[in-house]
């Protein structure tokens, strides 16, 4: 394939959120004039570059180009929806009129509707998020290929499951009938490599990446490379161990998991469906004192920053948890009348919640251990959000002494996470900060470690 045929100029900006806005505008008037009572409206476009490389050769790529758009309509308490991914009058037209059909024949929900307009954003500070460049397939083949190259070079790596380089960058407009309309942006670029050390039965596979809003903010592919390698190596010879009771130490890229299942047990949507383990939980003492979480939208450059979530409502700093008490869900405006609550700003998710982070390097929590497993991969589905029951495979290394000993595989670690989350002893100054969710490494004082 020639290169040059896929190469992409970055967009107009300006242009692009002019004519998002307009199609919003326009799905609103038909509605209107359709007898919406209210409307709600995202239309975006995104445009991205993927590059997968195995073995030295270039397996895939795939440059991409998307338009879409989503209308919420609402007659009453009922609602509809419908989303078109093409942005043509008609076919904006005619997405309206399924929508309106929609609702005609859904049944009234009490707690449908936009959210509440005192509650929408009015202040867009500038986060950032925009830093475009070319799309340019040449460099980024060569970007992956480097990284993969960079992971071979050791010696131990007797094959590859292949590296990747991506860069993509997105424009959305939010708007309602409420007079709200919202424009976002932002870019992302990334790359990856997965790798294979040994041989027959005694083969391991690890692998790393870097993910940031700015080209210029990734570490090399080099370095993504070796770092891949080297984490791979370190695999090699794991053993089983014996059942027992130990302290777990989560690495920061295990650890978000911890995080994201609390997220999921203070969601709306499973908080009104009675399937929460953390029902009615606010004000409870669910962490130590002295553990925090903060949500922060308002990072330069942050994952997950935002000045509005998906219902246009202004984002804001809180502590989720604070002194170790829960202080609040989170919550869209739907699940918040279904709890005769308010909404709290996270139709969509969290932006950006931090894990405040401790004193301690890695190490120096490893020589807190003493004696104990540290999980750099877990597997399995084995989490109930509903009993908060934890039991999932695991991989990573038996630490005695404060050191690494040996690599181990093949166990799984269980435990409940109310008392999981209690027993957190220390969090590590190691935050990974590639996603919306960041932590440093998490050590929590005992958990069962089922083993041969």
């Amino acid at each position: 394939m020639d290169s040059s045929m896929v190469a992409q100029a970055v967009p107009d900006r300006d242009q692009e959120l002019s004519g998002l806005t307009d199609s919003a505008q326009a799905a609103m008037e038909h509605a209107r004039n359709l007898g919406a009572e209210s409307t709600e409206v995202s239309a975006s476009i995104h445009y991205g570059l993927d590059v997968n490389v195995r073995m030295g050769e270039v397996e895939t790529l795939e440059h991409s180009r998307d338009r879409g758009l989503g209308i919420s309509v609402y007659l009453g308490n009922s609602k509809g929806h419908a989303s078109s991914g093409d942005l043509r009058p008609d076919s904006i037209r005619s997405c309206v009129e399924k929508a309106i059909d929609i609702a005609r024949f859904t049944q009234a929900d009490k707690c449908n509707g936009l959210a509440p307009g005192e509650r929408l954003a009015t202040h867009f500070p500038d986060l950032d998020l925009w830093h475009p460049q070319p799309l340019d397939a040449e460099s980024t083949m060569e970007r992956a290929l480097a990284c993969e190259a960079a992971g071979l070079e050791n010696t131990k790596i007797t094959n590859s499951d292949g590296a990747s380089a991506s860069s993509g960058f997105g424009l959305s407009v939010y708007a309602n009938s409420n007079g709200f309309v919202g424009c976002s942006d932002g870019t992302r670029y990334g790359q990856s490599c997965v790798l294979i050390a040994g041989e027959g039965d005694s083969m391991q596979r690890d692998y790393w990446y870097d993910s940031r809003r700015s080209f210029a903010d990734l570490e090399s592919v080099t370095d993504t490379g070796h770092e891949a390698a080297r984490r791979t190596v370190m695999r090699l010879g794991a053993r089983k161990i014996p059942t027992c009771e130990v302290p777990i130490l989560f690495a920061p890229e295990v650890a978000r998991g911890l995080v994201g299942h609390l997220l999921g047990a203070i969601s709306g949507g499973a908080l009104y469906r009675n399937a929460s383990f953390l029902k009615d939980a606010v004000g409870q003492q669910l962490f130590p004192e002295w553990l925090k979480m903060l949500e922060r939208p308002f990072i330069s450059r942050g994952p997950a920053s935002t000045a509005f979530d998906a219902e246009g409502v202004a984002t804001r700093e809180r502590n989720v948890i604070d002194a170790g008490k829960l202080t609040g869900y989170v919550l869209g405006s739907y699940s918040a009348r279904r709890l005769g609550l308010e909404t709290t700003g996270n139709a969509g998710g969290v932006h950006n919640l931090i894990v405040e982070p401790g004193q301690f390097s890695a190490r120096e929590l490893m020589q807190q251990m003493g004696t104990g497993l540290l999980v750099t991969e877990v597997m399995g589905q084995g989490v109930s959000i509903v009993t908060g029951d934890y039991s999932r495979g695991a991989g990573g290394f038996w630490i005695e002494n404060g050191e690494i000993q040996f690599p181990v595989d093949e166990v799984t670690i269980a435990g409940n996470l109310k008392d999981m989350f209690m027993g957190i002893e220390a969090v590590g100054a190691d935050t990974d900060d590639r996603s919306g969710v960041q932590t440093g490494s998490i050590l929590i004082g005992k958990m069962t470690l089922a083993g041969s």
